[in-house]
């Protein structure tokens, strides 16, 4: 009768919060550690594989590098251009990576794709392989999440004193503080 309060005459029952997911917990009840284990490494052995395909370039979660220029004078700092410096071309200068000079642009023919549809389905099939890496890199979040839950449950049912410090969640598994004691 703890969920359970009185408000206005009528009965309400308290929501509790949500502390494990539907698919935590059929994964919990259904399998063993080692096997969430075993699908974990697998899906982080995926997301390193995607990774050095990717390559990361222009990925919108990451951190933009710096280009740090240094000047003696106060004079030329005011003077500088960014493209004359860099010997590109000024619409190149946003790029992070292939960034050719103008030499080279007058000298050699441009390489690789040109037309602007083409460019969209490539930019396109590199988001869907985007989105593929985040999807995979939060499934291995959650089994590893599960896993933890798993073997703090295998760990209860020692005999030993513990205190609940820390409630469940969906992202954490509860922790408990266990009484120490001496191995012989």
């Amino acid at each position: 009768m703890t969920r359970v309060k009185l408000q206005d005459g009528v009965h309400v029952i308290k929501e509790t919060k949500e502390e494990v997911t539907p698919e935590q917990l059929k994964l919990m009840r259904t399998q063993d550690v080692k096997y969430i284990e075993m699908k974990r490494v697998a899906e982080a052995k995926k997301i390193e594989r995607l990774k050095s395909e990717l390559h990361l370039l222009d990925f919108q979660g990451k951190q933009q590098n710096k280009h740090v220029f240094f000047f003696d004078t106060k004079k030329e700092v005011e003077q500088f251009d960014v493209a004359t410096h860099l010997q590109t071309a000024p619409e190149l200068v946003d790029r992070v990576f292939n960034r050719p000079r103008i030499e080279t642009l007058q000298k050699e023919k441009v390489k690789g794709v040109t037309h602007q549809t083409r460019l969209k389905r490539i930019a396109k099939e590199r988001q869907k392989q985007y989105n593929c890496l985040i999807q995979r890199i939060e499934r291995e979040k959650e089994l590893f999440v599960t896993a933890q839950k798993i073997q703090t449950r295998k760990d209860l049912m020692d005999k030993t004193q513990k205190v609940k410090v820390k409630k469940e969640t969906v992202n954490s598994p509860a922790i408990y503080k266990f009484e120490s004691r001496r191995k012989r």
